[in-house]
């Protein structure tokens, strides 16, 4: 059975990128990022791409793809366009296990009417919540999940990413009610090796 995950944080800058590399690398899964703003300095799927070792993985060309690093509804608009969900379809792929990474948080707008997360139903995929720690992630973790519990919306799970002190791993345990699918540990350093070292620290069984 195919799987789809999608990859979506409690804010920006959580590191969904690197999770999505850690994952796309332990399950040997393809890689997707169906709208990307902000390529001056390269796209997250270049990013991936020079990440993994596996020789299995595919890395998809993205639906929209503009150059202004806002969200994607003000990107789009600085190049006189508007995103349409249904021009993002699901690429093909003989892979059973897809990683579908969002932009930014659940409630980035994409256009006039449509947020980030409003992508993960129609592509039916799982949901995964990437979460950093950072003073404001309690409440941007509970907020982001309620919604998404409001919705109805499929949760995988979270993955913690970085560091967090015992108190406010604790706190969190305590107040989510979805799995904890992995702790991915700081990497000091961002390479091919660190990648598949952290993927280690995946248990396939969880996604598969």
């Amino acid at each position: 059975m195919n799987k789809r995950y999608f990859i979506t944080g409690i804010g920006t800058n959580v590191g969904k990128t690197v999770v999505s590399a850690i994952l796309t690398e332990a399950l040997e899964a393809d890689y997707w990022k169906p709208i990307q703003s902000g390529n001056i300095e390269g796209t997250d799927r270049q990013t991936v791409s020079h990440l993994i070792s596996n020789t299995k993985t595919v890395c998809f060309t993205e639906c929209y793809n503009f150059k202004a690093p806002l969200s994607p509804n003000m990107a789009a608009a600085l190049e006189a366009k508007e995103i349409s969900l249904d021009k993002i379809q699901v690429p093909i792929s003989n892979n059973t296990t897809l990683i579908i990474e969002g932009a930014g948080g659940i409630l980035v707008p994409l256009n006039q009417d449509a947020f980030v997360i409003d992508l993960a139903h129609p592509l039916k995929a799982e949901i995964i919540l990437v979460v950093s720690s950072y003073l404001g992630c309690i409440n941007h973790t509970l907020l982001s999940l309620n919604y998404l519990l409001s919705q109805s919306l499929p949760i995988k799970g979270i993955i913690l990413n970085g560091h967090f002190s015992e108190d406010l791993k604790a706190t969190l345990l305590h107040f989510i009610k979805v799995p904890v699918l992995a702790h991915i540990p700081e990497l000091s350093e961002l390479n091919k090796e660190s990648i598949q070292l952290a993927s280690q620290q995946i248990h396939k069984t969880t996604f598969l």
